[in-house]
């Protein structure tokens, strides 16, 4: 296994008239990235005088800029805090503090002790690439820090090796099964781990990147896969359902032309998993989970398995998931658990946090709670933090809000653990419910189109009306914001 950049250097090497980059705008082939990515590491080196694990907070615009200085860092072996361009104040001092960072780029800072550059500074090319005078990084270097989103608590600064996002791409390439003639857009925010694993997978093949600000330009989105010839791209089901909003099932009018799609970051819906399958039948509808930390532990295709659509998938090409009780112990097919898991693609731990807490051995303590059956699939029941426990019997908070959003006045929801007021179980489910019908939000009303379809003491105890459900930027619920 070699390093992500050293792979784009290669194939630049060996067809350097290809297409890299489009944004609309601009068109970049791989040899004049390489030239781009040299001039940002001279400029980085002699200008700067950054050196092997120097840490650069870098802001991670959907621009060529961000591509030469990102792999230029990686060249140098210095570590790269990729993070979003309108990031708030607290946020980036947070990030800022925890790092020190030598040099921060796309972004102004009154700390004169900082040096700080922008992206356009970095906009220039070398004469020649000389690839036998260039030294590629050691794999178990660090090359990134994500911050998570924080769902719960504070972010964490996520390290990840060479070797680690070099597997990641390695493995979702293998599932999907991505070509170097493959043509993919990336309308997903590359500050975040999807995004930017999809430029990183696109470019360590050899494929032609096209570039869209969001995919809130419905009609820019479409054109760019017209005129581009694109046959890829990845998104979030919150995308897909703007997507749908917006232009109705125009998606169709391209499933002879997509290949594949890529899905992750938050659940679907299972009405909507069914709705892209009948859209585009002949299209590889991927859908993933994973977290930054582990990229893409597990797959599914929505074609293949259309019987196993309830779960998340089974592990990844060299990715290993086992679940595992409170003393570590791997359980049997069945049994409710964390979700562990292991491989190349799997962090080598958090920023200045041991990295024992967790881990179990070499698997990753995802936090994640569910099940694995006799076919490998995995059950996705709930954060761990978020079980609720309802006289000593766990609730999955996914599984009430499934059986909630069934009902045709509840537009969306979400559930919680509470203190019971009768004081006796413990604690009981709260549901926030978004509706334009509040007078049908009553306790017994609800109680009786559940009816069965939960037990009991899963049935909340008490509903409280919200305007809507607090989400991360990539559409994860914010359980917690709300206890």
């Amino acid at each position: 296994m070699i390093s992500i950049v050293e792979q784009i250097f290669k194939f630049g090497e060996s067809k350097p008239d290809k297409i890299a980059f489009l944004n609309g705008k601009v068109s970049l082939t791989y040899e004049n990235m390489l030239k781009g990515i040299l001039f940002a590491k001279n400029k980085l080196q002699k200008e700067y005088g950054l050196v092997k694990g120097d840490k650069v907070i870098l802001a991670a615009d959907k621009q060529m800029e961000f591509i030469f200085v990102y792999f230029a860092c990686h060249l140098l072996e210095i570590v790269t805090l990729p993070i979003a361009p309108d990031t708030n104040a607290k946020r980036y001092e947070l990030i800022k503090n925890k790092v020190c960072p030598k040099l921060v780029v796309g972004f102004l800072d009154e700390d004169t002790n900082i040096i700080t550059a922008e992206l356009k500074d970095f906009l220039g090319y070398v004469d020649v690439v000389d690839i036998s005078q260039i030294s590629f990084p050691n794999m178990d270097s660090i090359a990134d820090i994500i911050f998570t989103t924080g769902t719960t608590g504070m972010p964490k600064g996520v390290q990840l090796s060479h070797r680690n996002i070099m597997a990641a791409a390695r493995n979702i390439n293998t599932f999907i099964g991505n070509k170097s003639e493959d043509v993919e857009m990336i309308a997903l925010p590359i500050s975040h781990s999807f995004g930017l694993g999809r430029m990183r997978c696109v470019l360590s093949n050899g494929q032609t990147l096209v570039m869209l600000g969001s995919f809130v330009n419905v009609k820019r989105f479409f054109r760019f896969i017209e005129e581009y010839g694109v046959n890829g791209f990845g998104m979030v089901p919150a995308s897909w359902a703007l997507l749908k909003k917006m232009s109705g099932n125009t998606i169709a009018n391209f499933s002879n032309q997509l290949h594949y799609i890529e899905i992750g970051s938050a659940p679907m819906p299972l009405e909507e998993k069914n709705n892209l399958i009948n859209l585009l039948p002949n299209t590889r509808i991927c859908m993933h989970y994973g977290l930054t930390e582990a990229s893409r532990s597990a797959f599914m295709e929505f074609h293949e398995e259309k019987k196993y659509l309830n779960t998340v998938g089974k592990q990844s090409p060299n990715m290993y998931i086992t679940i595992r009780n409170e003393l570590g112990e791997e359980l049997v097919c069945g049994e409710e658990g964390e979700i562990c898991v292991s491989g190349d693609a799997v962090t080598v731990g958090y920023l200045d946090l041991p990295k024992e807490e967790n881990f179990w051995g070499d698997s990753f303590r995802t936090g994640d709670w569910g099940t694995k059956d006799e076919n490998g699939y995995i059950s996705l029941k709930s954060r761990k933090k978020e079980l609720i426990n309802v006289g000593g019997k766990k609730v999955s908070p996914i599984e009430v809000e499934e059986v909630l959003m069934e009902i045709d006045f509840i537009e969306d929801c979400v559930c919680v653990a509470t203190t019971d007021p009768e004081g006796i179980l413990g604690e009981v489910v709260k549901a926030f419910i978004v509706t334009s019908e509040p007078l049908k939000v009553k306790l017994e009303y609800i109680d009786g189109l559940i009816g069965s379809k939960l037990e009991n003491y899963k049935h909340p105890a008490i509903y409280e009306i919200i305007d809507e459900v607090p989400k991360t930027a990539s559409g994860k619920i914010q359980r917690l914001s709300l206890k």
